[in-house]
C-alpha cells in the first residue's frame, strides 16, 4: 500500500485556509472579516515561502473558494479489456493516469466518470462497482491545494472507440505488471492494485480511508 504523508506546512496552509473561507462566509463583522482575511493572506504566504508561487495569485485562488470548506471529490474509471487495465497520458505532465477528474456540481458520481472516459479515451461505460474511496492527498499545484477524495469506479466497456481527448495524448490498455510511468496524483499503484483484487474477487468489499 502506498502511504502518502503531506508536509507540515501544506497541513497547515490548508487548515488556515479553511478556517479563514468559513470564517468570510458566516462572519457578519467587518472588524472579524478582516481578520480572517488577514488569516488567508498567512495561509498563502505559507505556501509562496515553500514553492515558486506568487502570493497574490495564490490568494486570489484561495478567495474565489466560497461558502463552507469541505473537500473535493475527483472520480476515476477502471476499464478492463482482456485483462489489461485502460490508462490516458495526460497533457498536464505526460504520465498515465485511469481517465476521470474533478466532478461538476449537480451531477451524480456515476454519470461523472461515464462523461470523463468518453471525454478522455472516446470509450462509453457502465460502472458497475466501486473498487474505492480514497483521501486523495493531490501535492503542491495551485489547482491541487485543495483536500481531496477519490472515487474509483469498476466500469465495462459498451461502446465507442480509442482516441485522446483535450486533456489526453494517448490512451491504451496495460497489463497490471507492465505499469508505464503514472501521475500518481491522479492514478497510484494502490489504486490499481485494489482494482486487480475486485477482478479477482468481485464480491470484495470497496476499500476506504
Amino acid at each position: 500500500m502506498e502511504e502518502h504523508t503531506l508536509p507540515t506546512w501544506l497541513t497547515w496552509a490548508r487548515e488556515i485556509q479553511a478556517i479563514s473561507q468559513n470564517g468570510l462566509t458566516y462572519s457578519d463583522s467587518e472588524y472579524n472579516r478582516h481578520r480572517f482575511r488577514r488569516l488567508m493572506e498567512v495561509a498563502a504566504e505559507i505556501v509562496q515561502s515553500h514553492t515558486q508561487l506568487p502570493k497574490e495569485s495564490v490568494l486570489q485562488n484561495f478567495l474565489l473558494q466560497h461558502g463552507y470548506a469541505t473537500p473535493k471529490v475527483d472520480v476515476r474509471g477502471a476499464v478492463i479489456r482482456d485483462e489489461k487495465i485502460l490508462l490516458v497520458r495526460e497533457c498536464s505532465d505526460k504520465r498515465w493516469a485511469m481517465p476521470g477528474g474533478w466532478a461538476d456540481v449537480g451531477e451524480i458520481p456515476s454519470n461523472m466518470v461515464v462523461r470523463e472516459v468518453w471525454e478522455e479515451s472516446g470509450l462509453e461505460v457502465l460502472p458497475r462497482k466501486v473498487t474505492g474511496v480514497y483521501d486523495a492527498n493531490r501535492g503542491n499545484t495551485p489547482l491541487s491545494f485543495y483536500h481531496a477524495y477519490k472515487i474509483v469506479f469498476l466500469c465495462e466497456i459498451i461502446g465507442g472507440h480509442s482516441r485522446p481527448g483535450d486533456e489526453t495524448i494517448a490512451v491504451d490498455f496495460f497489463g497490471f505488471d507492465q505499469l508505464p510511468p503514472l501521475s500518481t496524483e491522479r492514478t497510484n499503484r494502490r489504486h490499481l492494485s485494489e482494482v486487480l483484487a475486485h477482478l479477482k474477487d468481485y464480491s470484495r468489499p470497496a476499500a476506504f480511508d
